[in-house]
């Protein structure tokens, strides 16, 4: 008998911060340390399935490089001088600074950072930044999930997902790669089991992605014309009488008037502005009009340009009039387990003037976005409008390579009085702050996944092992700094607290969700029905009844590409994610590293041929902000005019005193914050031109 493997005890825990989480996961663990990780059959959403970041999982604990200890910058910005401090030493260091700053400045002049959501730490830093008085809690959402959630809210009173649990007839992927980069609770491996079953694929990529194959129609689309295709896709379903008679009739509001505006974006007309074929465009649109139910999954890639609002309003007017808003099988508003309210547990009453004094408020940003967009907090920074920012705290975020257009973020770093970062290892941008933290991570702590993301169901994240000793999970930080900041009486004296306030209101504690492993809401559809849709006229709002109170559009359009064609830069440049890789992060694991080695940009040989780059040469991309290297890949399946980058690089096995060659390949080097959708402040990250030569 193997005694090793009699020695290694198994735990049922769920991922948080290899992917957007979601996995239930089987943990082994061997003296306190994690040695191997494996797919659970029975979990609720991945039955079984696993990526290869969860995989690595034990890597990424026991790295030798790991943040073990708070350190304090000694030396020039940037310079990669440190010295280690006591925890209390850190956290006094932080009061006295962030006190400082708020008697010159206000409590706004303190900004709270994060970055894509893993867990309860995003409401325990809201509840920190509303204890303290600061408005300015600040998110990538401006790129990332924000642009479908509150477009929906405003149009039909909730946030449309696809309803993998039930059968569905048709999926349509747009914008979705979702066997490579699992979106947040919508697991690869639920969708493979309806195309199994038959369900059909309709796929929207500007690449071949894996499910091509599958696919009854791939449209490969022009980056950052999502609102054209979307639109056109509408013409051709009203024009021809394809949509829900009886719904749009009964539960949609303005359909005459918008009827009469879709006329103007036939598939002909938007053919030349989507590079989709115009018959093509129409049978998709026809097959989605005529299965039942149907399913958008909709990929975060559509948010990532200015005309991000138009595209999601287009597709939820999609789902409508075809018939699938919360049915069966379509895009479903999932119930919520009965837990804590957000705005109770964020303590929300404790700022009640937010909502005007947030600094993106002054750039009259869509109602409902309560993140402050990176673009207006770095202005803030950089220029005091509206006012000024002089120190920011920031966990699990790195703006060097998250934030469009690096210069400006780094213009910012540089401006800050006081910047705390805490880490699990040095980045770039944790390289220009005063304090660093050593933060705990996934397996480390106790937590509870997918709290207010709008799935219908909270996941358990019971701890597995122990953290090094100085490493403190977020909440707890959180919880210590508001002990240091502000009154006691919002804290607990055990950070775990907080996941049973979470828990209160369902009569479980922590101990008890864990041993259930996940918590649903109760599965109900139809549920307009009975109360109408949460909107101003308790229906689907084709036209946005309050456009003129909002200073926008009540209708979805297409006005212009991303950026407007330019002779100089004849290539249409996008990004890609790595299945290897969460954003910027783990670029330091080896058994990841080996898989992808190099930051490669995708090239179509018949492109690359025209501007002399063999596979694996050395390129420049260059856009009208900057230029970067990466290393050219050929192949077909991306189109000719479209180069397809790595996003998120940088080099953690060079010198701290270069912050990690940050700039090097570093994809946000090429993009541009000037240009900004208003309603969420979103930026251009698909869609700008761009050209290409050897090096």
């Amino acid at each position: 008998m193997n005694t090793k493997k009699q020695d290694i005890k198994w735990m049922k825990t769920h991922c948080s911060r290899m992917d957007h989480g979601g996995c239930s996961l089987l943990v082994g663990v061997k003296n306190n340390r994690v040695v191997k990780v494996k797919g659970d059959p029975k979990g609720l959403l991945n039955k079984g399935y696993i990526c290869t970041k969860a995989i690595a999982a034990p890597d990424i604990l026991d790295h030798p490089g790991r943040l073990r200890y708070p350190l304090k910058r000694i030396g020039n910005r940037g310079h990669g001088k440190w010295k280690r401090i006591t925890w209390s030493e850190a956290l006094e260091s932080i009061r006295k600074n962030f006190l400082k700053i708020k008697g010159f400045h206000g409590a706004r002049g303190i900004a709270f950072c994060l970055g894509m959501p893993k867990g309860t730490e995003h409401f325990a830093l809201i509840r920190l930044a509303n204890v303290f008085g600061s408005p300015n809690v600040v998110g990538i959402q401006d790129v990332c999930h924000m642009p479908r959630e509150i477009t929906g809210r405003h149009t039909c009173g909730f946030y449309p997902v696809a309803d993998f649990n039930n059968k569905t007839g048709l999926a349509l992927l747009w914008g979705s790669n979702i066997t490579g980069t699992n979106e947040e609770g919508e697991i690869c491996s639920r969708l493979l089991g309806q195309v199994k079953r038959g369900t059909d694929l309709i796929i929207v990529d500007p690449r071949k992605t894996a499910l091509v194959h599958k696919s009854k129609y791939w449209l490969q689309i022009r980056p950052g014309t999502d609102n054209a295709l979307a639109l056109a896709f509408l013409n051709v379903i009203i024009e021809e009488g394809l949509y829900d008679r009886d719904f749009a009739e009964k539960w949609c509001y303005g359909f005459d008037k918008f009827s009469d505006h879709i006329k103007q974006y036939s598939p002909e007309k938007m053919s030349d502005i989507t590079w989709v074929p115009a018959q093509l465009i129409r049978k998709a649109a026809r097959h989605y009009a005529g299965t039942h139910p149907a399913a958008i999954q909709w990929g975060n890639p559509i948010e990532q340009n200015i005309n991000t609002f138009d595209t999601s309003r287009a597709l939820v007017c999609l789902m409508a009039l075809c018939g699938n808003l919360d049915v069966r099988g379509g895009n479903i508003h999932a119930t919520e387990p009965a837990v804590q309210r957000l705005g109770k547990l964020v303590r929300a009453d404790l700022l009640p003037s937010k909502r005007e004094e947030m600094i993106h408020a002054y750039h009259n940003t869509i109602p409902k976005l309560m993140n402050v967009p990176p673009t207006h907090f770095r202005r803030a920074v950089i220029e005091d409008i509206p006012y000024p920012v002089r120190g920011a705290y920031m966990q699990g975020t790195n703006p060097l390579l998250a934030y469009a257009e690096s210069g400006m973020t780094l213009k910012a770093l540089l401006k800050l009085d006081f910047l705390v970062v805490t880490e699990l290892f040095m980045t770039p941008t944790a390289s220009f702050a005063d304090i660093v933290l050593p933060a705990a991570t996934t397996f480390e702590f106790n937590d509870i996944g997918h709290v207010g993301l709008g799935h219908g169901y909270i996941l358990a994240r019971p701890k597995a092992v122990d953290p090094p000793q100085e490493c403190w999970p977020d909440i707890k930080i959180i919880n210590e700094l508001g002990k240091s900041l502000t009154s006691r009486e919002y804290w607990y004296e055990d950070y775990n607290d907080f996941l049973n306030e979470i828990l209160g209101p369902t009569g479980l504690d922590f101990k008890q969700l864990a041993k259930r492993g996940y918590l649903r809401g109760p599965q109900q559809y139809k549920k307009y029905e009975q109360n109408g849709f949460k909107t101003p006229t308790g229906k689907v709002e084709l036209y946005l009844s309050k456009a003129n109170d909002f200073n926008i559009p009540p209708m979805p359009v297409f006005t212009t590409l991303p950026e407007d064609d330019d002779p100089g830069y004849p290539l249409v440049l996008t990004s890609r994610k790595s299945r290897y890789y969460l954003h910027s992060s783990y670029r330091w694991v080896s058994r990841l590293r080996e898989h992808e080695p190099h930051p490669s940009t995708e090239v179509h040989p018949k492109t690359a041929e025209r501007y002399g780059v063999g596979e694996g040469d050395v390129i420049i991309i260059k856009t009208r902000m900057g230029e970067i290297t990466q290393i050219a890949h050929l192949t077909d399946k991306v189109h000719p005019g479209v180069i397809y980058s790595a996003y998120g690089w940088w080099f953690p096995e060079t010198e701290a005193r270069t912050q990690y060659n940050w700039e090097r390949s570093n994809f946000n080097m090429l993009t541009s914050a000037e240009r900004l959708g208003r309603e969420f402040g979103t930026p251009n990250l698909k869609g700008i031109g761009c050209i290409i030569r050897k090096k």
